[in-house]
């Protein structure tokens, strides 16, 4: 399958706590963090879920 680089670019500071969880299950902690999923229906639901909130790259 296709991998997905994913970087959190804004803050989870005032956002909602389902928004919050999803990074976190995303992996992604600080601004800045680059991680890599596969790109699977489950990752881009959860990507378009914090659309605002992360920036993404196809690798």
């Amino acid at each position: 399958m296709a991998k997905i680089k994913v970087k959190q670019v804004r803050s989870s500071i005032k956002r909602p706590q389902n928004q919050k969880r999803t990074l976190k299950a995303l992996g992604l902690r600080k601004i800045g963090q680059v991680v890599e999923h596969e790109d699977t229906p489950n990752i881009l639901g959860m990507i378009n879920k914090v659309k605002h909130l992360v920036s993404t790259e196809g690798a």
